[in-house]
């Protein structure tokens, strides 16, 4: 291991010390960590998904034992049994799987185990209201009824209610695990306003995030964990992106990506006049095979939305979607059921991969097959032969880290879960694919196994749909990006007109006008050249 000579590793004011701790499920999956906390620091915990950092992580927080090793707690013994006895302690986590209610409000979401209580024991709901409030201020939720149901917010407004709720109290340890995922540019900047203020409180963090550029701003040091040993840890601005990049993954990545020739043929997708109120309005776009679309824009803005609608996972109040299968013609098609949009060629790859895109509690090979259940089965009944084939084909050329299409999803890193999800419509003929943050809470590494994945496909004369709160991967990986603001598509940009402020601006334009909007559209702020001619 490099950087053992860390001075915060021999400091007997750590708030937390790990010593020599490892995991073991069926294999080791951490061996002989040690690191330490110092109050008033964030430690950056990198590495590729499967290194082994919400396993460490889970240890820390209570939700798992580990097999080897020993921790301390401001220098005595802490070996918590549960989440909430890690809590009481002051060590607390915001996992990338939200822990919270979503048939209770926010404020009952973020006082469950403390609710206010009056006369009688009734809850006290005013007192409760007026925390909740000063709480989800805190985090930039000031706009939010704290009467709301957790279960209405968008993904991004839920990760920020569990950043809130784990702030409450006192806080001596506090592990975030991807915490700007889904999260805006202004809701990232309170976020790390309120890691300021923890600091000076003279909290200890642990900040992971495959955002490289987040670690430089927010962390002091670096801990590096890949295959499930520490490999790096040291001053953080002793680093470069490169060479941090390389410690995670052990070899060189380039920037650039080469996504291949493609040939872009005729349009594959024609999007119409789509409408939900008041989530989207009169949506109007066309994708091309063998293209990479790119939908952009602040959380909120509809995009998850429009995807579910193409779908047919939420019913429009209006619009229309035409297919064109490769050698066929543009044909409207009427899609009522994700299994409607699946027997015309549409693909989705969903945002939330646990909650929606797998069952977790079953193997690989059934997740797979989910998708592809009539190539696996023979008179109704799945052959697991045919099934375990088709899994490992997919295992193979999406390169998931696993013991076999036996081994259960819920085992497997978050972007291997990921690759699972993605795997299941490759053995598919879909025309068309619709990728929702298809690189959420995903390694650099995965990241970059993810777009070539992409290119493949594009390549193959497919329709690619991607939305992605990352500005910049859009403009890494797409021939086209639309952007949405307030319901409304605002601009389709190509990429030799697009910059970074004209996207930005076009996010932001639909709430500018939000007013106007309601009575009359916005005209795009640029076109492409397909949006003007007849196909």
């Amino acid at each position: 291991m490099t950087g053992t000579n860390d001075s915060n590793d021999s400091n007997d004011a750590n708030v937390l010390t790990v010593t020599g701790v490892g995991k073991t499920y069926v294999e080791p999956v951490l061996s002989d960590v040690s690191l330490a906390l110092a109050p008033g620091q964030v430690l950056a915990l990198t590495g590729e998904n499967g290194a082994g950092k919400s396993t460490l992580s889970k240890i820390m927080g209570g939700l798992t034992d580990p097999t080897a090793g020993t921790m301390t707690l401001a220098g005595h013994p802490y070996a918590p049994k549960s989440r909430s006895e890690a809590e009481a302690l002051g060590v607390r986590m915001v996992m990338q799987e939200l822990n919270l209610l979503p048939t209770l409000s926010v404020a009952e979401n973020l006082f469950l185990n403390r609710l206010p209580r009056k006369g009688f024991g009734w809850i006290d709901r005013r007192r409760l209201a007026e925390d909740a409030r000063h709480a989800m201020a805190q985090v930039g939720l000031d706009a939010i009824d704290p009467d709301t149901l957790v279960g209405g917010l968008g993904i991004g407004h839920q990760q920020m209610v569990e950043i809130a709720r784990n702030l409450i109290g006192d806080c001596r340890v506090l592990i975030l695990d991807e915490p700007t995922a889904m999260l805006t540019a202004r809701e990232v900047d309170l976020l790390f306003e309120q890691v300021e203020r923890l600091k000076a409180r003279g909290v200890a963090l642990v900040y992971i995030s495959h955002r490289l550029e987040e670690l430089r701003r927010i962390a002091e040091r670096a801990a590096v964990l890949r295959d499930g040993r520490l490999v790096h840890i040291g001053p953080m601005d002793a680093l470069t992106s490169e060479r941090l990049v390389t410690l995670m993954v052990g070899r060189e990545i380039g920037e650039r990506i080469d996504l291949g020739e493609r040939r872009i043929g005729d349009v594959a997708l024609k999007v119409e006049g789509m409408t939900r109120l008041p989530v989207v309005r009169d949506v109007s776009f066309k994708v091309r095979a063998g293209e990479i679309f790119g939908v952009s824009g602040l959380i909120g803005a509809g995009r998850t939305e429009l995807m579910r609608l193409i779908y047919g996972a939420d019913r429009a109040d209006a619009g229309s979607v035409s297919i064109a299968r490769k050698g066929e013609a543009l044909r409207r098609v009427s899609v009522q059921s994700p299994s409607d949009a699946v027997n015309e060629g549409i693909a989705l790859i969903t945002e939330d991969r646990k909650g929606e895109g797998l069952l977790l509690s079953l193997p690989i090979a059934a997740n797979v097959s989910l998708g592809n259940l009539g190539a696996v089965a023979r008179r109704g009944v799945v052959d697991t032969r045919l099934e375990a084939a088709l899994a490992q084909r997919q295992i193979d050329a999406m390169r998931i880290r696993t013991s076999g299409p036996a081994q259960a999803v819920s085992e497997l890193s978050g972007g291997n879960q990921q690759k699972v999800v993605i795997g299941r419509w490759l053995a598919r003929d879909c025309s068309v694919l619709l990728f929702d943050e298809p690189t959420r809470g995903i390694d650099v590494g995965a990241k970059f196994d993810i777009y070539g994945l992409m290119g493949a496909l594009a390549r193959e004369g497919r329709a690619l749909v991607v939305v992605s709160s990352d500005l910049r991967e859009l403009m890494l990986i797409c021939d086209r990006i639309g952007v949405m603001s307030a319901g409304r598509m605002t601009g389709v940009f190509e990429r030799a007109n697009w910059t970074q402020d004209a996207l930005l601006a076009a996010a932001f334009a639909g709430y500018a006008k939000r007013d106007a909007i309601l009575h009359e559209p916005i005209v795009p702020d640029a076109k492409a050249p397909e949006d003007n001619v007849e196909h």
